[in-house]
C-alpha cells in the first residue's frame, strides 16, 4: 500500500519550513495514505468518509505516534517535542495532550515526506501491520 510513496525523491527544504507547516502537510500526506488503504472497500462514498475519517482524527493520530515512538530516532523525538510545544490553542473536541501529540505525529509526517520518503513508507507499513 505504501508503493506511492516508496517512488518519491527527497525535495524541497524542510528546515525551512515551519512546524505548523509540516503537520498541516502531514496531516494531508496521513489522510491520502488512509484513503489508498480505504480505496478498495466496496462502501458508499459516505461509509468511506466515515472509515477514513476516523483514522485522521486526532485521538487515532496520538495512538499511531505512540505505536511508532519507539522506532524513532533522536531528531525526530525532537521533532515531535518542536510541534507540540508549538501548539497554544485546542479544539474543544481534543484533550489537549491528544491533540499535541496529533500534531507532532502530523510533523513527522510531513517531515518524512520531504526528507526521506522511504523511512515514511517504512512506517506506514510498519503501521498498517499492527491495526
Amino acid at each position: 500500500m505504501n508503493y506511492w510513496i516508496q517512488n518519491l525523491s527527497p525535495y524541497g527544504s524542510p528546515e525551512e519550513i515551519g512546524v505548523i507547516q509540516l503537520a498541516w502537510l502531514g496531516d494531508s500526506v496521513w489522510e491520502l495514505h488512509q484513503r489508498l488503504k480505504h480505496v478498495h472497500f466496496p462502501l458508499k462514498s459516505k461509509d468511506l468518509h466515515l472509515s477514513v475519517v476516523n483514522e485522521v482524527k486526532a485521538k487515532a493520530q496520538s495512538r499511531s505516534l505512540g505505536q511508532i515512538e519507539h522506532l524513532l530516532n533522536e531528531f525526530e523525538i525532537d521533532l515531535l517535542r518542536r510541534a507540540r510545544n508549538k501548539i497554544k490553542r485546542f479544539p474543544k473536541s481534543a484533550e489537549p495532550s491528544t491533540y499535541s501529540r496529533a500534531t507532532g505525529f502530523e510533523t513527522l509526517i510531513g517531515w518524512l515526506f520531504l526528507k526521506d520518503p522511504q523511512r515514511l513508507s517504512k512506517i506506514f507499513e510498519y503501521l498498517d501491520n499492527k491495526n
